[in-house]
């Protein structure tokens, strides 16, 4: 001790070099340190989801989830086994002891379940993982700014209001650095919507799996091969998908007496909207959800720094009876947790 106490004394300037060293790496280790409102932690349990259409519960218990818990129950770490039969699906949930490396416990479920015979109707099964991570970091309500909308006019508004999340919204957000994807839900999603008319089927004989088949068929984009030129290249294509209800209402779907028969003339073609299966409201009225997913690795505070910065500009793009709010932030959780000190106890 005595000899680096006269060290430090006689080498001032070196000491004083170490120590600014030792503080200016200990900023910049700071500054790189990724922020997240949780741990990366991987909990020990997989869901095997399956479905099977137009099934009663019942069913699905004895042809689906059944031997699904009978081939994973044997392996190893499993510290229970749950399941949910529900009509047309089917969810088994495996605990695992922790400390399990889910990665080879994933691989050995796959395995059991590819050695298993389900129902030719049942789909393949899904492995889900819960990971905390996966949640978004940012959610967006996008609506419009008038309290009550006409009855008439609420479809267009909600279809209007899903092509500017999907067609520009989603695409601007998605390209700031540290964004892994932009999910969008809610409102209305475009739809050709076909309404075949079973009497005229049947008048022309035409089923109507051939009717589907033959549409599946022309809606499509091929590869036709290449061509080469001297020292270039071309790769050819078909473009065959239809970009309008004209051009479905075109598409030939069978001959009938050697006359072709269009499908406008056994279906009415009309754009149309998808089937919704959830509702999303901000301020009590209907709009669009964005969720945005960071990278793995990406600081969350800095990411929801950048995009704040990027949504500015992108509110003073829309158009003027449209707002975009900020439902969900979860970096004000971590700037929360970090600068705010703690309160003394109650003694």
């Amino acid at each position: 001790m005595r000899r680096l106490i006269e060290v430090a004394t006689e080498r001032r300037v070196t000491v004083v070099m170490l120590v600014v060293a030792v503080g200016l790496f200990g900023m910049v280790s700071l500054s790189r340190l990724n922020l997240n409102l949780l741990p990366d932690v991987s909990y020990p349990t997989v869901t095997i989801r399956s479905e099977l259409t137009g099934a009663a519960p019942v069913e699905v218990e004895n042809l689906v989830t059944k031997p699904i818990e009978e081939a994973v129950g044997v392996i190893r770490n499993v510290r229970l086994v749950r399941s949910v039969s529900r009509s047309g699906q089917s969810d088994v949930t495996l605990e695992f002891l922790w400390g399990t490396d889910m990665d080879v416990a994933g691989v050995e479920v796959r395995e059991k379940l590819d050695l298993l015979f389900l129902p030719l109707e049942a789909s393949r099964p899904l492995l889900l993982r819960f990971d905390p991570a996966s949640e978004p970091i940012i959610r967006l309500g996008l609506l419009h700014k008038e309290t009550a909308n006409a009855a008439d006019g609420a479809v267009a508004r909600l279809k209007s209001l899903r092509r500017l999340a999907e067609d520009r919204i989603k695409t601007d957000l998605e390209a700031e650095e540290g964004t892994a994807a932009v999910k969008v839900s809610g409102g209305l999603e475009d739809e050709i919507q076909i309404q075949v008319d079973q009497q005229k089927l049947s008048q022309l004989g035409i089923g109507i799996e051939e009717v589907a088949a033959r549409i599946r068929a022309e809606n499509v984009n091929l590869s036709g091969g290449r061509l080469e030129e001297g020292d270039q290249r071309f790769l050819v294509r078909t473009l065959n998908e239809f970009e309008s209800v004209s051009e479905f209402s075109d598409a030939i779907v069978a001959h009938v007496a050697g006359r072709p028969v269009y499908l406008r003339d056994i279906a009415t073609v009309e754009r149309g909207h998808k089937e919704r299966e959830a509702i999303t409201r901000v301020r009590g009225r209907e709009s669009v959800e964005l969720a945005i997913y960071k990278e793995g690795d990406a600081n969350t505070v800095q990411v929801a720094n950048r995009l704040e910065t990027r949504l500015d500009r992108v509110r003073e793009s829309l158009p003027g009876d449209i707002e975009l709010v900020k439902i969900y932030d979860q970096s004000r959780f971590i700037s929360c947790l970090l600068y705010t000190s703690p309160s003394p106890r109650d003694s």
